[in-house]
């Protein structure tokens, strides 16, 4: 095979695994086998161990791992990662929308409410639709580059669909573990005679920081994605940018609620706090943000927290 023939393969691959990784990570609908899965990634692997020169950063091969990264480099967030402020009970959500209320007293608004994954905070920056970097929290004004363990999560897209994303932008998400790949990752250690890990939460944490991107990839972490950040974004409400994000090809919870009143933020609360127990990854609580870009803008941040987004906490489940 000629270099040439070998491109048009290697692109006609490409194109081809990532459409099943979309399929079976994001819709849950695979369409082919895992065997017949594995053969393709096999073959491109081959052809770019062969051709080396046409391997690029967003093949799929990139998601196998095997970068080995000794230190972490410090990144200063664009976007500060700014923390919530807590609600414990109905009068506290109460409180919230008093004082959103006095803020914009002669506005009507909604509130999208959310759930309140239980795993670890991650942005991501695209360029011309391209993953160019990805950063944990730290302490929400710098965080550590974890892009090559980022790149082996087979929910994110490491290039968008479509063509109508800004040029640059950044999306940030929460990277979780689902119970079943768990509870199989602690019945494998327990039956080799290792101790197993206490919650998939800290597991997922402690899996990002791994110095083998090779070993992250076979720790089966997700991540669902909730804010975009950027200085040339369109949209005029949070719900409608959550929307376009899922049309470039990331995974978006469907359990999203755009609220029209108090009665709609406690109905979504007492639903999933009765619920959670059985979704298939850990929450805490919910959280409910002012809708309409504009608003947010207006209600502006505390020296810590946003004005116009609050998080209500679950009781801890025993």
């Amino acid at each position: 095979m000629t270099k040439e023939q070998a491109a048009i393969r290697i692109e006609e691959l490409s194109m081809e695994i990532e459409k099943h990784n979309y399929n079976y990570y994001v819709l849950s609908k695979p369409d082919i086998s895992d065997y017949q899965f594995d053969q393709l990634l096999n073959e491109l692997i081959d052809l770019e161990k062969e051709f080396p020169a046409l391997i690029i950063p967003t093949s799929p091969s990139q998601r196998v791992g095997g970068d080995i990264t000794k230190e972490f480099e410090t990144v200063v967030h664009k976007y500060p990662m700014m923390s919530l402020g807590n609600t414990y009970s109905e009068e506290e959500v109460r409180e919230f929308d008093e004082r959103t209320r006095k803020l914009i007293p002669d506005e009507e608004y909604q509130y999208v409410c959310e759930l309140k994954y239980d795993g670890v905070a991650i942005g991501l920056t695209y360029k011309n639709g391209i993953l160019i970097r990805a950063v944990t929290r730290g302490d929400g004004v710098r965080g550590d580059n974890v892009t090559a363990n980022v790149k082996t999560i087979r929910s994110i897209p490491l290039k968008l669909h479509g063509t109508d994303f800004p040029d640059e932008f950044e999306i940030r998400g929460e990277i979780i573990m689902h119970h079943k790949d768990f509870e199989q990752i602690n019945e494998d250690r327990v039956e080799i005679g290792e101790a197993a890990f206490a919650n998939p939460r800290n597991f997922a944490s402690g899996t990002l920081k791994l110095q083998d991107s090779a070993e992250v990839a076979r720790r089966k972490l997700d991540c669902y994605f909730y804010a975009l950040y950027g200085d040339s974004l369109s949209f005029k409400s949070h719900f409608d940018g959550i929307e376009h994000a899922k049309k470039w090809g990331f995974k978006i919870s469907p359990y999203i609620k755009l609220c029209d009143s108090l009665d709609d933020v406690f109905a979504f609360i007492d639903h999933w706090d009765n619920k959670r127990s059985s979704l298939p990854f850990d929450i805490d609580g919910v959280v409910m943000k002012v809708n309409l870009i504009r608003q947010q803008t207006e209600l502006g941040f505390t020296a810590k927290s946003p004005r116009w987004a609050i998080a209500y906490k679950y009781k801890a489940e025993s």
